[in-house]
């Protein structure tokens, strides 16, 4: 059959000689088969060519191979008397079979499609006279096989639509082939200039880096070498990022801020919130983001000494230069704060400690500098305690004992040891049985006194408080109940009946007791202080306490009742009446009446 569609097809696929290429039986030369096709057939020609035509259109515009193989499988009866027996695709150099194959007669046909080796061939189909297996070749490949079946032997007519819709699907998955083959070249392509367009960007990125680094160490260098502190720091950290750089002490409060925006005044620092804050971002590896700042700490040895911060855009993150410039001036803050704290040590050792000369008295820039050294913060208000026990004296031993109970009751403080007693400044009002009850689980025993002084909210204020802690320690030891804690602003009267009572004391008492009053009395130009001073003169006589102030009964019964509402304290009350009473007569003989 040399010069029909199918020899001229196939043969440049798998050009053998023998290879039957009509319906002929295999092994038989085309001339011979050409000569059996024009043998009368058993049924008459199927004029189906303007369906195969048709067809062809679709095959032409299916998306994929594996459309195009469905749409041939499932209209070869258009060629003739056909059915679609398999069909297979060449799928990375293996034959793949359709999911629409006969699967009754898979794998006998499997077999002898493998056999043909990329030639056309017959097929045995059981339960049909003729079957055949016919490659889908394009110009340079086997791109599968079309199995098809029939119940007669098709006319030379039928064979040639079969061929012409063979050749047509071979076309067709030519096409499908080439435009795939062209659509991973264009994203092949596409992922190359990619690629080549990330590299050159990371090579620029590269440079910049050790750009960055380069003027990073210069800068941090000199830095060191100036010894300017953290004020030099933040300056070198806002010239490197452009933002605003801050240091605070590990206690939350200001030390450097470079760049815009410093708040006036800088918000003083909520303790527990500093406490989270610093736990949070120690827990962490590099600095930690933290609304918007961007936080590291400064820890030489794992001890906090201080926090290095960026202000940061709060809707944007901070790039690695930036993270970098952060890290790397922290490393130098490190270095300069561990040698301030060296030098403040050394200080410590050569004077007085720090405690000792707070009771003694000291200026305030010294007493601040030399508390952060050890760790304490005195910017907060603080009270003095003083500890008395009946089996211990206090020297080394017991002053650790004690340092140990304050730390177990969660009391920040500092610590030191006078003849008799120990004394402790801490930050915070103690609890009014806490350190008791330790330091009886410490010693054994509960027979131990504590004096606790008012609020310092200033350093100078730290000797007149460390007096006040002694009376409240001595008042507890006369008292019926010797072992305790006392406090002395609850002292009421006894304040102002031992030794040592100054004109401060007094006009504290007077405060404490009339300050609601004489304030009032101010305001509204009115007398109630006085009032109630003429009412206790008179012994609480309503008459003669009216006659006095030459008012009416009723108009003195009404201050008394304002008298009462302004102060909160209750008339009936003996203790309330009693340091009322006093109160009167101190504001009137010792300090004049006034307020």
């Amino acid at each position: 059959m040399a010069g029909s569609p199918s020899h001229n097809v196939y043969g440049r696929c798998s050009d053998r000689e023998g290879s039957p290429s009509s319906p002929g039986s295999a092994g038989r030369h085309p001339t011979d088969a050409r000569s059996e096709l024009h043998k009368p057939a058993t049924g008459p020609a199927t004029p189906g060519l303007h369906e195969v035509m048709e067809l062809s259109r679709a095959l032409f515009e299916a998306p994929s191979e594996g459309e195009i193989l469905r749409l041939a499988m499932h209209h070869v009866d258009a060629a003739g008397p056909y059915r679609a027996e398999a069909g297979y695709l060449v799928v990375d150099g293996d034959l793949v079979p359709s999911a629409r194959n006969n699967h009754a007669h898979a794998a006998s046909v499997d077999r002898r499609v493998r056999q043909l080796e990329g030639h056309d061939g017959p097929v045995t189909v059981p339960g049909s006279p003729w079957g055949w297996a016919l490659g889908l070749c394009g110009t340079e490949r086997l791109h599968g096989y079309l199995v098809v079946a029939s119940r007669t032997r098709p006319t030379w007519a039928q064979w040639s639509l079969l061929v012409t819709l063979v050749w047509h699907t071979a076309a067709a998955l030519s096409v499908a082939v080439a435009q795939r083959r062209q659509r991973e070249d264009a994203l092949e392509l596409y992922r190359v200039k990619k690629e080549r367009s990330v590299l050159q960007q990371q090579l620029v990125s590269v440079v910049a880096e050790l750009g960055n680094q380069r003027a990073l160490h210069a800068l941090m260098a000199d830095i060191a070498a100036s010894g300017g502190g953290e004020e030099a720091v933040t300056r070198a950290l806002h010239q490197l990022t452009g933002l605003p750089a801050l240091v605070e002490d590990r206690f939350g409060r200001l030390k450097a801020w470079s760049g815009p925006g410093r708040p006036d005044p800088y918000p003083e620092p909520d303790p527990v919130r500093q406490d989270h804050m610093l736990h949070a971002v120690a827990q962490e590896v590099g600095p930690v983001r933290i609304k918007d700042r961007l936080i590291t700490l400064v820890r030489p040895h794992g001890e906090i000494l201080g926090v290095l911060e960026l202000v940061v855009d709060a809707l944007s993150e901070a790039d690695e230069h930036t993270v970098l410039a952060l890290e790397h001036a922290a490393a130098s803050l490190a270095l300069e704060l561990t040698h301030l704290r060296s030098l403040a040590a050394v200080e410590l050792r050569l004077h007085r400690e720090l405690v000792d000369d707070l009771l003694a008295g000291t200026d305030a820039a010294s007493a601040y500098a030399r508390s952060e050294a050890v760790g304490h913060d005195l910017h907060r208000s603080h009270y003095v305690v003083v500890v008395q026990w009946s089996n211990r004296t206090a020297d080394d031993s017991f002053a650790r004992t004690v340092g140990r109970a304050a730390s177990a009751v969660g009391m920040h403080s500092m610590l030191t040891r006078r003849s008799g007693h120990i004394v402790l400044v801490a930050d915070g009002r103690p609890h009014a049985r806490a350190l008791h009850e330790a330091l009886a689980r410490e010693t054994g025993t509960p027979s131990g006194a504590i004096g606790v002084s008012a609020p310092s909210d200033s350093v100078p204020d730290i000797p007149h408080r460390y007096q006040e802690a002694q009376r409240a320690l001595e008042v507890r030891l006369s008292s019926r109940e010797r072992y305790g804690t006392t406090f002395f602003d609850e002292l009421g009267l006894y304040r102002i009946l031992g030794p040592g009572a100054d004109r401060q004391e007094l006009e504290t008492f007077v405060r404490e007791w009339l300050g609601q009053l004489i304030d009032y009395d101010s305001r509204h130009h009115a007398a109630m202080v006085e009032t109630l001073s003429r009412y206790f003169d008179c012994g609480g006589n309503y008459d003669e306490a009216a006659a006095s102030l030459a008012i009416h009964r009723s108009t003195l019964r009404y201050r008394l009742q304002r008298i009462r509402e302004i102060s909160g304290n209750d008339l009936a009350n003996v203790e309330d009446r009693l340091n009322l009473q006093v109160a009167t007569r101190v504001w009137k003989i010792v300090l004049g009446g006034s307020g």
